[in-house]
């Protein structure tokens, strides 16, 4: 069977292979057609460490193709170069009781007005979801108002039958409105990486890790330099919401493979969080559905280090939910996060299994740790109206400042615990550090 793969190349190895012309190189890699080599490097430390000579200063593409193999049995290198997991990823998600509250309730929490009165509303703040794309008639439909959209720098896959913002009423659109509950002003920008139809006999992107990477490569390109079709670098700030990820490792490349995504520091889409992060880019990931009370059947009853790959990063924010009681919702993913990643994951806890979207139906509450994550990113948002992610607070630097002013649940102690991170979500704190 063929299996989809990610391989990292120099320049000189990429360009004599004829990638450009669809080439298959290295020998035993068929390379897709519709996948475009990505530049890899920038300004990442990590990205040099494992892929830069220091001597040639050589650029690095990221190139997807197919290799003859088993998921269960991957070769480990092809011609003297690491072959990395292209695993599928999948909404975080998940079915479950009656909501508990609404949005309304949720923004009374996040003290929205009280953001409000002090100017941050998420104004010429960029929001881009990472989803199944936006369905922007349905949210003004429970808005009640025409929120902010860029289709101009807006992304749609090969094979998406639809453009941005007329995506059909699904999980990306639950995750959009739930960004707008604490920056009602932040301007949407819907890049539906989950959304891709495969043509036939062509390359299947969808769902797979390796969209993500080219999704995140144009993002970081348009922030920093304009490069694309639109000019991110407009916006004042940048927060970027993934509700996805994967569910077991047996997604993956067995344990051990260099090239596996799930516990392993050096995979190049956990390479290019730093590039997003230290490119003042806010990125913030879900921390799964695979809690021990109730994890999603995905899961496969697997609830010990359950928080993997990219929510398990040290370059992004990993949020766990609780609904709007403070209570840990029974599938939020606990941790200490997979042995080789960093352990102290999630970072933090925001509300979820709430009514507002309708995205699923009118009584179908926005749940799972998919909607704690926008939620979280609309705070950012709302804060980087007046807190610029360069200069005085970079990604890092607001990271701390959500672990720190987090809300110690009734029960807990104070510090980190696997189940709430370093509390719940407090916003309104870190906007009078900065005198706002």
């Amino acid at each position: 069977m063929q299996i989809p793969v990610i391989m990292v190349l120099p320049s000189s190895v990429a360009m004599s292979a004829g990638v450009v012309e669809g080439g298959t190189f290295p020998q035993g890699l068929q390379l897709d057609p519709n996948y475009p080599m990505v530049p890899f490097g920038g300004n990442g430390p990590a990205i040099t460490a494992a892929f830069g000579d220091e001597t040639e200063r050589e650029q690095h593409y990221v190139v997807r193709g197919f290799v003859e193999a088993s998921l269960e049995d991957p070769p480990q290198m092809l011609d003297g170069h690491v072959v990395y997991a292209d695993p599928e990823i999948a909404p975080f998600v998940t079915c479950g009781a009656d909501a508990v509250g609404a949005a309304s309730d949720v923004a009374t929490l996040l003290q929205t007005d009280e953001l409000l009165r002090r100017g941050m509303d998420g104004t010429n703040v960029g929001v881009v979801i990472l989803d199944t794309g936006i369905n922007l008639t349905h949210l003004e439909s429970v808005l009640g108002y025409v929120p902010n959209f860029d289709s101009a720098n807006s992304w749609t896959p090969p094979g998406v039958g639809w453009t941005a913002g007329d995506a059909p009423v699904d999980h990306g659109t639950m995750c959009a409105f739930d960004a707008l509950i604490a920056a009602p002003s932040a301007t949407l920008i819907d890049y539906p990486i989950l959304s891709a139809n495969a043509p036939t006999g062509g390359s299947v992107m969808s769902g797979f890790l390796s969209t993500a990477l080219l999704a995140f490569a144009g993002i970081h390109g348009s922030w920093n330099s304009g490069v694309g079709s639109g000019d991110l670098s407009q916006y004042s700030g940048l927060v970027v919401s993934n509700s996805w990820g994967i569910f077991h490792p047996s997604w993956d490349f067995p344990a051990g493979h260099p090239g596996r995504y799930c516990d392993n520091p050096n995979h190049p889409f956990i390479l290019q969080l730093e590039t997003m992060s230290m490119g003042a880019i806010d990125v913030f990931f879900a921390a799964g559905n695979c809690g021990a009370d109730c994890p999603d059947g995905r899961c496969q009853n697997r609830s010990v280090e359950s928080i993997m790959g990219a929510s398990a990063s040290v370059d992004a924010l990993s949020i766990a939910g609780c609904d709007i009681n403070n209570e840990r919702v029974g599938y939020s993913s606990q941790g200490p996060s997979i042995a080789g990643m960093y352990g102290m994951k999630p970072d933090f806890t925001a509300y979820t299994h709430f009514l507002g979207s309708q995205a699923f139906g009118v009584d179908v509450p926005d749940s799972g740790t998919s909607a704690a994550c926008p939620v979280a990113a609309g705070c950012m948002a709302a804060l980087r109206t007046h807190i610029s992610p360069r200069t005085p607070a970079t990604p890092y630097m607001m990271y701390s400042h959500f672990r720190q002013q987090a809300t110690t649940p009734a029960g807990q102690s104070t510090g980190w615990n696997g189940d709430y991170g370093y509390g719940i979500i407090n916003t309104v704190p870190i906007a009078v550090g900065f005198g706002h």
